[in-house]
């Protein structure tokens, strides 16, 4: 691993880092941006994602040298003063570590849902507007165990940087796809075996006294709106139990408790005294 020296804010080489917080919003032709050392160890770890390049501020080199030599030898890693780094990226990159990645073609929800195991847990996000809790989701999803997260078309972009960032580099780790179709959607888990769960203040049941032998699709909604009538109407619901009067938690909050709830971790063993 050689890094490249950039002393040029405008060097063509770096072009793909310039202005990231506006190139954000109107997309990178197939890439995204990682952020943080964590992020790009998750990234460089899973190899779900290929990654074009990584440009780092000067006096975080040497801490990244473990991560960065893992990374496949055509990569190339370049390096900038402070200065130089902050006017490439349009703000001060206090982190001072960014990769480029390459999105790839994501599985169809259907292909995916074959890969999993027979008693897969996947979340399944439908009109999640806040890319900061779609993070919270994923890395909820990727700590009690969840083989799959499914987003509809109407949910934020797991791959916005944002997103990974507060994911903690969980969108790596944990497989994704996107689907167009809830009705369609919920035929495909019928038909896989799937018992479907839907999360709403409303829901019949307590989710503690919820019971799933096999694989599970839990449904997380929109905050405010919840999820559609047409989902709450042809599965079953749960609720997580309040105090009277307060009926609503953060989305991303409400997923830790049910995915909590219904995880696919081992328990730990009692230690001896």
């Amino acid at each position: 691993m050689n890094p490249i020296r950039i002393e040029d804010p405008q060097d063509e080489r770096v072009a793909a880092y310039v202005d990231i917080r506006e190139r954000d919003l109107v997309g990178r032709q197939g890439r995204f941006v990682a952020e943080g050392k964590v992020v790009l160890e998750a990234l460089a770890a899973t190899g779900r994602f290929g990654i074009e390049s990584v440009l780092v501020l000067e006096n975080r080199l040497a801490g990244l040298q473990p991560i960065l030599e893992r990374l496949p030898p055509h990569v190339p890693v370049y390096v900038a003063g402070r200065d130089v780094l902050d006017r490439i990226a349009g703000f001060h990159m206090h982190r001072g570590i960014l990769a480029i990645g390459k999105r790839g073609e994501l599985p169809a929800a259907a292909d995916l849902l074959g890969t999993l195991s027979a008693n897969a847990l996947v979340a399944v996000l439908v009109g999640i507007s806040n890319h900061d809790n779609v993070g919270s989701i994923f890395r909820n999803a990727a700590a009690f165990g969840a083989g799959a997260v499914l987003l509809d078309r109407t949910s934020c972009d797991p791959l916005y940087r944002k997103a990974i960032r507060v994911s903690v580099g969980a969108v790596f780790k944990v497989p994704f796809a996107i689907f167009d179709d809830a009705a369609a959607l919920a035929d495909t888990l019928d038909a896989g075996g799937f018992t479907q769960l839907a999360l709403s203040p409303r829901g019949e049941l307590d989710i503690r006294d919820a019971v799933c032998e096999g694989p599970l699709a839990l449904y997380l909604g929109t905050e405010g709106e919840g999820l559609p009538e047409a989902i709450l109407s042809r599965i079953r619901t749960a609720r997580i139990a309040m105090e009277p009067g307060f009926d609503s938690l953060n989305v991303a909050a409400a997923s830790a408790i049910a995915l909590h709830r219904f995880a696919r971790i081992a328990p730990e063993k009692p230690r001896l005294p």
